[in-house]
């Protein structure tokens, strides 16, 4: 089972398996959407329990990385060695290992750089031009040597694109472990005209570098319980699935060089000033920020270019991978900040054209985001949490790369500060998902990235009240939930199958989680569950029956319902009022009755020619003649009589106060007619105007829809009479027709405008700069 629904020729290659598993019921209007999982998840079994814990049997492998690497600044090429440790946990015995080289995507022969469509039109600028040409590039990893680190004799290995298989001189046997060397080298490409996470920036105005170290060295692939080697190829999208271990690298650079990178450095005392060791040292118990390099350092370094070379030493444990940024033209601050009783260190590397942003926000935003996720999910384990500004957004252990820079006046615009804000906080929450709560990341990229996007939407929030949150609120999916089927697909979906990448996997999942935690769990059970995911499967590989078990066995809330519209289909939400029918009670007083049958017959006698006859003063004949009047002319048939009142009476005594209250017509009775147009089952949240004003909001469970999946009708009972009523008044289900909510109905006025689309580089100053207008007194 666990092969036929989570490999990627099943469920992950698109929404076929998902549609045809969605209805356990065809042609009824009840059955489906209700219906448990089932088989659209794995089996639980010894190693992952039925409840969404790691099962009593659980295991995963471990590998342990000692890594010298040197940087030459001239060539841009990076040259390393490395000695892999490696154990078998798993109770399989391996006769092969594999390995991840994932800067073989820049290398022109991979299937990543020709498997997208291409066309021309009318209009192509010489960008798209140069990307059809063949590409000459000298990139890609070179393996020097595989050597087995006890005996020093040659490992056979084979290459396939980015990944790299190794063949075991004996079969590792489950609990014993094997140690290896490999020497590689590759030219560092680059990434601002190359593309991808890693790479190198060249500042002309200056004649510096800043390099950003990524998926730099060979690396172990994960070998699973539920999938065994995940080894599908990186074409530069579905990221990584990755293996704990412990680190141990020495980077040598230039020696004005400053490195930051995963884990502790081990000898600041030797590669720093004096000044500068002494401002680290008093970074640690500093609450403000610090700066370790400063401004004017980095600008004299950019001037100078010393020549000679240092070997930063870094070391961390339990991490999954290891990243570094390397630059003379670097500004680095600092902040001790306390997350449950444990000094975590919050820093940001920058260069000066970030200084206005990031020296004001960068690591007050780190800090943040640590405080906020650990409150959502587990305490912080880490000892350093850095953010990098390189014109980038790209995440690893403890460090990751954003954006954010200013005008050369040191102006910025209100989308450039709140873009750079947002990219910190969620690189930085990168940290809990997938780099500690760790997922396989080219499978599910929603596993990280929308559980991660939705944990960005809380720390934002909680930044500050007035947040221009992008992704999190239910009405900002509704444009892409609209769109045609044949450009939506599943949220389980693999990686490189998607059309609409953002949207999928970041804002769909992240919408899902707030409609989840805000309108069908409510805070309290799903922030205890969350969090309950979290500590079950940190440090661990969780797969998405583990995320949807836990979810549900902390929370006592059925939410099969839930991950099926949500997660498994590409429906969309749209209920739709349909009709309002108002009753009152038939009171039995005659006095209320009887108006109530008088301005009936009335109205049913008020005809159009009715009107225009009296109107033209036409003489009637009962009129003109009196004698053609009778007993029935001068008949009051609406007045109460003695016998009708005394009956009345009786019926009164013998009620309850209730029962009384009805009686009295002070209740009024609303049927309201409701379909579901969309195909997504929701709760149903009426909001109702009444004629003096005031308003109330009544919340139906989405069970309602249990026996009949397209059409429901529901009655309320209201003291008051009531003006108008509105359906998901908060816009909290991602309605996507909201002219279908109202009664009555109402138009609503669309604003249009013309403009000519412009593109930014990604992080330059966008959207209006009103603090340089300001400055400049315009």
């Amino acid at each position: 089972m666990m092969k036929q629904i989570f490999c990627t020729t099943a469920i992950l290659c698109g929404a076929l398996l998902a549609k045809a598993q969605h209805n356990n019921n065809p042609g009824s209007n009840h059955g489906n959407k209700f219906e448990q999982l089932g088989t659209m998840i794995q089996d639980p079994n010894m190693y992952r329990s039925a409840s969404g814990a790691p099962g009593p049997k659980y295991w995963q492998q471990r590998a342990d990385y000692d890594i010298t690497a040197e940087l030459n600044d001239e060539k841009q090429i990076l040259k390393g060695s490395e000695i892999i440790t490696y154990f078998n946990n798993s109770p399989d015995p391996l006769t092969y290992l594999w390995l991840q080289l994932d800067e073989n995507e820049h290398d022109p022969k991979s299937d990543n750089n020709s498997f997208d469509e291409s066309k021309l039109g009318e209009r192509t600028n010489m960008r798209q031009l140069s990307n059809l040409m063949p590409k000459n590039l000298d990139l890609g990893v070179k393996i020097v040597t595989v050597t087995d680190a006890a005996t020093g004799k040659a490992i056979p290995y084979t290459i396939n694109q980015t990944m790299m298989r190794i063949d075991l001189p004996k079969t590792l046997q489950p609990g014993e472990k094997f140690r290896f060397k490999v020497e590689w080298w590759y030219n560092i490409s680059d990434r601002m005209t190359v593309g991808g996470r890693g790479g190198y920036e060249f500042f002309k105005e200056d004649g510096n570098y800043l390099y950003t170290m990524t998926q730099w060295y060979p690396r172990l692939a994960v070998y699973s319980d539920f999938q065994g080697w995940q080894n599908k190829q990186f074409t530069g999208r579905g990221e990584f699935a990755l293996t704990f271990g412990n680190f141990k690298v020495k980077m040598t650079v230039p020696a004005d060089h400053v490195i930051g990178a995963t884990g502790e450095c081990q000898n600041y005392k030797e590669v720093l000033s004096p000044a500068q060791f002494q401002r680290w040292q008093k970074a640690q118990s500093s609450n403000d920020i610090v700066e370790v390099v400063t401004l004017d350092e980095a600008k004299n370094a950019m001037k100078s270019k010393a020549s000679g070379k240092k070997t930063w030493v870094y070391q961390a444990d339990n991490v999954r991978d290891f990243a570094w940024v390397s630059s003379r033209r670097i500004v680095w601050d600092a902040m001790a900040t306390p997350i449950e009783g444990k000094k975590v260190m919050a820093m940001s590397y920058y260069g000066p054209e970030a200084y206005p942003l990031y020296r004001k926000y960068s690591t007050k935003a780190v800090a943040h985001t640590l405080k906020v996720y650990s409150k959502h999910t587990i305490p912080y384990p880490y000892p350093v949490a850095i953010s990098v500004e390189a014109s980038n957004g790209m995440e690893y252990p403890m460090i990751c790369f954003n954006y954010g820079r200013a005008e050369k006046d040191g102006t910025y615009s209100e989308a450039t500060k709140y873009g750079a804000i947002g990219v910190i906080i969620h690189e930085v929450g990168h940290n809990f998902f997938p780099m500690i709560v760790n997922s396989d990341e080219r499978q599910w990229t929603w596993m990280d990235e929308g559980l991660n996007t939705f944990c960005q939407f809380l720390a934002e929030q909680e930044w500050d009240n007035n947040y221009p949150s992008q992704r999190g609120p239910a009405y900002k999916i509704v444009d892409y939930m609209k769109l045609p089927k044949d450009q939506l697909e599943p949220i389980m979906t693999n990686s490189e199958n998607i059309i609409n990448f953002g949207p999928n996997a970041y804002s769909k999942p992240a919408t899902a989680l707030n409609v989840l935690r805000e309108t069908v769990m409510g805070r309290e059970l799903f922030d205890f569950a969350f969090r309950e995911y979290a500590r079950r499967w940190a440090f661990k590989h969780p797969t998405p029956a583990d995320l949807f078990r836990t979810m549900e066995d902390a929370s006592a809330v059925d939410l099969d319902w839930f991950w099926r519209g949500w997660f498994f289909s590409t429906d969309a939400v749209d209920i739709s009022l349909n009709d309002v029918k108002w009753f009152r009670l038939d009171t039995k007083s005659p006095a209320v009755e009887n108006k109530y049958a008088q301005a009936e017959a009335e109205k049913s006698m008020n005809h159009i020619s009715r009107e225009r006859n009296k109107k033209e003063g036409i003489k009637f004949a009962v009129d003109q003649d009196t004698s053609l009047l009778d007993f029935y002319n001068k008949w009051d048939r609406y007045a109460v009589s003695p016998a009708e009142k005394e009956e009345y009476n009786k019926m009164l005594a013998s009620l309850t106060p209730e029962e009384r209250k009805i009686y009295d017509g002070k209740v009024n009775f609303y049927e309201l007619s409701l379909s579901n147009v969309g195909g997504l089952v929701m709760p149903v949240i009426v909001e109702w105007t009444y004629t003096d004003g005031t308003k109330e909001v009544d919340r139906i469970s989405a069970y309602i829809w249990r026996k009949n999946e397209n059409n429901i009708t529901k009655v309320f009972a209201k003291e008051k009479q009531v003006a108008s009523i509105k359906i998901d008044p908060y816009r909290e289900t991602a309605d996507i027709d909201e002219s279908n909510n109202v009664w009555p109905r109402s138009a609503t006025p669309s604003k249009f405008e013309l403009f000519k689309m412009q593109m930014a580089p990604r992080g330059a100053s966008t959207g209006g700069n009103p603090m340089q207008k300001a400055q400049q007194g315009k």
